[in-house]
């Protein structure tokens, strides 16, 4: 894909091939999780070929939606994330609003939304999204952590979205009890 991406590059190529190559290699590094490919690919799409060549709103709205998308998941840029969906302006606009309520639950430390949108996106946009994941979840458990002194596992697994054994893998400390109740923290005696 590189060896594709430089020679459509190199070819100063704007016209509907590279448009079609492009949008190819950005969906392919997406589910691969390979930033590395997608982020040039994309900024090229939409700057240089998208200026040339226009996609459809459709199109446009998706692809501006990833960038956005990485912008505020993996590089953690919100401000810049916000920052370029208002230079979009009225070109783009979120026909489902998850864009926008995945910035806004970001903003604002929320992990159930975060968890909820998480069911909702499309295979890319979640790619996009398990960049932020671990943050979310240690957000999460620090949250149930400061709130509880015990809760059932299942509703830890659903706040996380890891199963138990995965969280203890992961360096959860909390206690298991019998009946799938989790001791998260002893109240301390006087």
């Amino acid at each position: 894909m590189r060896k594709l991406r430089e020679a459509v590059v190199a070819s100063h190529r704007t016209d509907q091939f590279a448009q079609r190559a492009y949008i190819f290699i950005v969906h392919a590094a997406i589910l691969t999780k390979s930033w590395e490919s997608y982020l040039p690919a994309l900024r090229y799409l939409l700057h240089n070929i998208h200026s040339q060549t226009p996609m459809t709103s459709s199109e446009f709205n998706e692809f501006a939606g990833y960038y956005i998308l990485d912008l505020a998941c993996r590089q953690g840029e919100l401000a810049s994330a916000f920052a370029h969906r208002s230079r979009l302006g009225f070109a783009y606009s979120d026909p489902t609003g998850r864009v926008d309520r995945l910035l806004r639950a970001l903003v604002m430390d929320d992990w159930i939304s975060f968890w909820k949108l998480h069911k909702l996106v499309d295979g890319y946009q979640k790619r996009i999204m398990e960049f932020k994941e671990d943050e979310i979840r240690l957000h999460a458990l620090k949250c149930i952590g400061r709130s509880y002194f015990g809760a059932e596992k299942g509703y830890i697994e659903k706040c996380t979205g890891k199963d138990w054994d995965q969280l203890v893998k992961s360096g959860v400390g909390w206690e298991l009890q019998e009946g799938d109740r989790v001791v998260i923290r002893r109240p301390k005696a006087r």
